[in-house]
């Protein structure tokens, strides 16, 4: 059984009324931190190495201007589930969770049910840390598990390296009841960016099929800890990620981008501020104020099913 923490007993954030359109950060995590429960928090990763909560988030969020957060899944269990939805349902300003649950389980609708609505928003299938993609596709219970959860309009958020992107259009065209939902723009190898236009050029070829697919959206997160950040990001990087922004609103459209931080995992690379920063500035440049209002928070609410 969840034990509460002092920051769960704290009463609920008060809801605040919102002038103008909703801005919703679409991809964050928390965690409390134990070394063996995430094991991927490495050498060098002394920031990710602590408890990180909405204490420590939420001033972060209110000083850029937006108003809530989808808090997704950092590692997989039952319990990380059941403390993230403890929280955003105490905390007006988490719109909801993407969680983990085992896809293939026969138990799925009986926890699904059991986590109940409206804060858990849909499950992520972590796709990058299965090296037999191809075979899960191909099992029928986890085909039957994603269309239990698409015909009850639950999200699936997939998480994915490049590499796996041909499995993940295998999986968009078996089940496009609702929305599958790409994190960090399928983690394009930035690093290699450097190196040459073939990286890019790969990359491009399978956003732009998976795109072509119109119950696929995707989040523009991730992008600055994808390029070389242990050596210091330089203009080529940040010349790159716009690049790759271009290319998802060439692709998706504005009605199908959302943004979302990645906090805390960005502050490897950057600061919550210039994660936004890099956003809006492009964003600014790019789309007309309709455009911006879709980026920054209808198209979360409209995917997720959101309330206003």
């Amino acid at each position: 059984m969840l034990t509460l923490h002092r920051e769960l007993r704290m009463p609920p954030a008060p809801v605040r009324r919102i002038k103008g359109p909703m801005r919703i950060d679409a991809h964050q995590h928390f965690w409390r931190y134990r070394s063996d429960d995430y094991p991927w928090i490495g050498t060098g990763m002394d920031l990710l190495a602590q408890d990180r909560l909405p204490y420590q988030f939420q001033p972060l969020l209110d000083a850029q201007g937006l108003h809530a957060s989808i808090t997704v899944q950092a590692r997989p269990g039952h319990e990380e589930t059941a403390f993230l939805l403890e929280m955003a349902r105490r905390d007006a300003r988490i719109a909801g969770v993407i969680a983990w649950d085992d896809i293939a389980s026969p138990h799925l609708a009986e926890r699904m049910e059991q986590w109940g609505r409206p804060k858990m928003l849909g499950l992520r299938h972590p796709m990058q840390d299965d090296d037999a993609a191809a075979q899960a596709l191909a099992q029928p219970q986890f085909n039957q598990g994603v269309r239990w959860l698409q015909e009850r309009d639950y999200v699936l958020e997939v998480l994915t390296h490049e590499r796996h992107l041909p499995q993940l259009r295998q999986l968009c065209a078996l089940h496009d009841q609702h929305w599958v939902v790409l994190n960090h723009l399928g983690k394009p190898a930035l690093k290699e960016f450097r190196k040459g236009r073939a990286a890019y050029e790969r990359w491009r070829q399978q956003l732009h099929e998976l795109a072509a697919m119109p119950h696929v959206a995707c989040k523009i997160s991730g992008l600055l800890t994808e390029a070389d950040w242990l050596r210091g990001l330089c203009t080529r990087d940040f010349d790159h990620i716009v690049q790759c922004l271009d290319t998802a609103l060439e692709l998706f459209g504005p009605q199908r981008l959302m943004f979302g931080s990645d906090w805390p995992v960005c502050l490897l690379a950057a600061s919550y501020a210039r994660v936004v920063a890099v956003v809006r500035e492009w964003a600014a440049r790019r789309l007309s104020p309709a455009d911006q209002d879709a980026l920054w928070g209808e198209s979360s609410a409209r995917i997720y099913g959101l309330m206003p």
